[in-house]
C-alpha cells in the first residue's frame, strides 16, 4: 500500500491580488471581471493656428493691389487674403478672371460686435482648373455697404440676401436685395451678435398670425 504521507501536494491556489489603489470597486453583485478602470483623460486639441502666408499666390495678389491686400495668411493649407473693403469686388473678378477661381462656393458674414469694423465678410472661392481654395475677407463697419459680387458670380445673388437678411449689411448694385428666410417686414436681423436668441418681431406676429407669440 502506498504511503500517503509521501504522495506529491498540489500547490496553493495562487491568491488573487489586492486591486491598486486607483482600481474602481466592483457593482455590487458584479462578477469581479466588470470592474471599470479610470480612463485618463484626453488631451486637448490645440485650436488650429493662422500663420503668414507668403507665396507665389499671395505675392501675385499684392504686385496687383498693393496695399489694398491688408494681410495674407494660411489656415490649414488654405490661403486667405485680407482686402480692403473699396477694393474687395475688384480683386474678386482678378480672382475669377487671372487666378481661375471660378466658383464662389460660399459668401457669409461674421458679426464682432466690439469691434470697430464690427463685421467680416467671407467668399470661399474654388478653382477647377487648379484644385484649390482661397478665403477672401474684408471688414465693414456696422452702417457701411459693400459692392455686390453678382456682377463677378452669379451665385451671390441668394448668398447675399441672405446675409441681408440676417446681418442687415447692404450689397450696392444687387439686382434684387430683398429678405429671403424671413418676412420682408420683420423688424431686426437674427445673426447680429446683439439679437436674443428668443427675440422676434411681436408686432408683425400679432398682425400675420392672429396671436400674440410665436414661441
Amino acid at each position: 500500500m502506498a504511503d500517503e504521507s509521501k504522495a506529491p501536494q498540489s500547490p496553493e491556489s495562487p491568491k488573487p491580488a489586492a486591486p491598486g489603489p486607483s482600481a474602481a470597486p466592483p457593482a455590487a453583485g458584479a462578477p469581479a471581471s466588470l470592474a471599470t478602470k479610470p480612463v485618463a483623460p484626453a488631451a486637448a486639441a490645440s485650436p488650429p493656428v493662422q500663420v503668414p502666408l507668403d507665396n507665389e499666390l499671395s505675392r501675385r495678389y499684392r504686385e496687383r493691389f498693393g496695399a489694398a491686400i491688408l494681410d495674407a495668411l494660411e489656415d490649414r493649407k488654405q490661403a486667405i487674403l485680407v482686402v480692403e473693403a473699396l477694393q474687395f469686388r475688384e480683386v474678386a473678378r482678378y480672382s475669377r478672371d487671372a487666378e481661375k477661381f471660378d466658383l464662389l462656393e460660399d459668401f457669409t458674414a461674421v458679426d464682432w460686435p466690439r469691434r470697430e469694423k464690427r463685421f467680416d465678410l467671407v467668399a470661399q472661392l474654388y478653382s477647377f482648373p487648379n484644385n484649390t481654395r482661397l478665403r477672401l475677407k474684408c471688414a465693414l463697419r456696422a452702417e457701411e455697404q459693400a459692392d455686390s459680387l453678382f456682377s463677378v458670380w452669379p451665385a451671390a445673388n441668394w448668398l447675399e440676401r441672405e446675409i441681408f437678411d440676417m446681418y442687415g449689411i447692404v450689397f450696392r448694385g444687387h439686382p434684387e436685395l430683398k429678405r429671403i428666410l424671413l418676412p420682408d417686414e420683420w423688424q431686426g436681423h437674427p445673426l447680429r451678435k446683439d439679437y436674443d436668441i428668443l427675440q422676434q418681431d411681436t408686432a408683425w406676429v400679432r398682425e400675420n398670425l392672429g396671436i400674440e407669440s410665436g414661441q
